[in-house]
């Protein structure tokens, strides 16, 4: 007969989710994940049959949280020009304590190339921030608030890369008035 679990498993995801993040997937070890995680070796592999689906967890969890406070703000009654300025402002000053970087744009460079499962994970959710920021654009273009002589979906997906841009610059140490210029010379290019 099998034990029963001793441990709170969303909150072993969340640990695990923080190492992978300010580590990287090689860089994380299974010992690291144990130390993370305070789980022993027999209890990660019995419980995610090992480090890679505790990543997919993990990415899965980190994506759910930072997407979904992303559609939230976007979602919102604000003018589109603000909605794009707060997600913007939100990579230039992150929550505290929160890793430096963004564990989808390292699971971007690090693994999306050769990990099948790991980029349609990564895939699925730039779709559906990109469809969220087009739709905000969109109504941005209507109202007069954003040029409408540019295509929405080239818009949306410059916002992306800005982001992401700026999350590799923080991950390298970029300081934070560097990062608000990058935010505000992109907010001219949609004007």
């Amino acid at each position: 007969m099998a034990r029963p679990r001793m441990f709170d498993e969303e909150a072993a995801v969340d640990a695990a989710m923080r190492a992978f993040w300010a580590n990287g997937y090689e860089g994380t070890s299974t010992q690291d994940l144990c130390a993370a995680t305070g789980l022993g070796r027999s209890s990660i592999y019995n419980t995610f049959a090992g480090k890679h689906e505790l990543f997919e967890r993990s990415l899965a969890r980190y994506i759910d949280a930072k997407t979904g406070a992303t559609l939230a703000l976007l979602a919102g009654e604000r003018p589109a020009l603000d909605k794009l300025r707060a997600v913007l402002d939100a990579a230039v000053d992150p929550p505290a304590g929160e890793p430096p970087g963004c564990l989808v744009v390292n699971t971007l460079i690090e693994l999306a190339a050769y990990d099948v499962v790991v980029a349609e994970q990564l895939r699925a959710d730039e779709v559906v921030r990109l469809n969220a920021l087009t739709t905000v654009i969109e109504a941005g273009q209507r109202d007069g608030e954003i040029a409408a002589d540019k295509d929405a979906r080239s818009l949306a997906q410059f916002v992306v890369a800005t982001i992401s841009g700026m999350r590799v610059l923080a991950r390298g140490g970029t300081d934070r008035a560097a990062l608000a210029a990058v935010a505000a010379t992109a907010l001219t290019a949609l004007v």
